[in-house]
Parts: structure tokens; sequence; C-alpha cells
């Protein structure tokens, strides 16, 4: 009867311990916001508030027009686990999928008036790098699938044909990670 109980009690605290490591490992809520609206601040302000916000997250401005309110940055290759001090994959899922997979992301911002208030949108776009595959002939050669390469030396030499199959795949937009550009920006502007 004992050892009945004892099982028993083993399969609770085995039950109750992977219960709670599920509850941590659930996804947890993230406010996503569309966009931001500010009062009694010029255009050319916000612009350089957000230049500023995006250059702190180690985008490069490609384009910039404080006319039309317009900010694209060149591509950003997605942050790797050991480059703690970068903040462009934000959530869990994002950070592994820039590990896992060569990703960059584009952000865009459009700033704009909606009457009394300055409207800031941002949408950034997600790519991952596709490289198309070669036959192998035999498992030993599993290697040379991507590249030619040697068992010994992993290098990435692509022939001519999978040179023209090299193509940048959108994945769609980064909500997370424009949604902390919007915060930082509205942060950035409250603090001047």
């Amino acid at each position: 009867m004992n050892g009945k109980k004892t099982t028993t009690n083993l399969c609770y605290y085995a039950l109750m311990t992977c219960t709670l490591i599920l509850t941590g490992c659930a996804k947890q809520r993230y406010q996503l916001i569309e966009q931001i609206h500010l009062t009694n601040i010029e255009k050319s302000q916000a612009m350089q508030a957000a230049e500023d916000v995006l250059a702190k997250m180690h985008f490069t401005i490609e384009k910039a027009d404080t006319e039309s309110g317009f900010i694209r940055t060149r591509p950003l290759e997605g942050a790797q686990f050991f480059e703690f001090w970068r903040k462009d994959n934000v959530g869990a899922f994002n950070a592994a999928e820039a590990n896992l997979h060569s990703i960059r992301r584009i952000a865009e911002l459009n700033i704009s008036q909606d009457g009394e208030k300055l409207r800031i949108d941002c949408d950034v776009k997600t790519q991952r790098l596709n490289l198309p595959e070669r036959q192998t002939t035999s498992s030993t050669r599993a290697y040379e699938m991507f590249s030619k390469s040697s068992p010994s030396m992993q290098k990435l030499r692509l022939n001519k044909q999978q040179k023209t199959g090299v193509a940048w795949a959108d994945l769609g937009q980064d909500k997370q990670l424009a949604t902390e550009i919007l915060k930082r920006i509205e942060k950035r502007i409250e603090q001047r």
C-alpha cells in the first residue's frame, strides 16, 4: 500500500512540475500598437526623434524625407544570441528565428498630420534568405548540399545555378518590433 501511495505522489508531483513549466513557457501577451498620436510637436522634431531611436537600435537610415514625413531603413540582419546589446528581436519566437535563419528587417515610418495631432505609423518588413539546395548523390556527401565544401572545412561557395536562385523571401510584418519602435519614439519625445 505504501509503494502505491509513493507512486501516486510521484506522478502528482511530476504532473504539477510539467504544468508549472508549461505555464512559464506560455505565450505572453504583448499589446501591439498600430500608431501613436502626439501633440505639441513639429514634424521635424518627430523625424529627428525617430531617426535617433532607429540609430540606437542599430538601423541605418536609407531614406528620410522631412517634407513627406517618411523614413525607411536599410535592411538590418537579425541579432544573434551573443549580441545581447542589440534589441531588434522582440519576443522569443523572433529571437529563435533570427538564430536559426538569416533574417533581416526593414523599418518604414510615416509621420503625418492628423487634425491637431501628429500621427506616426511604423511598418517593419521581415525577410529570410533562401539558398537553393544542390542535388546530393549520397548521404556521405550531405555537406555539399548548399555549397562546395569538404568534410573538414565548411564554406559557403555557391555554383552559378545556385547564385541565380538566392533570394530574400518576405515573411510579412514584425508587429512586435514595430510596436517597440513606436514606444521608444514616444518615450524619447516625452523626455524632451
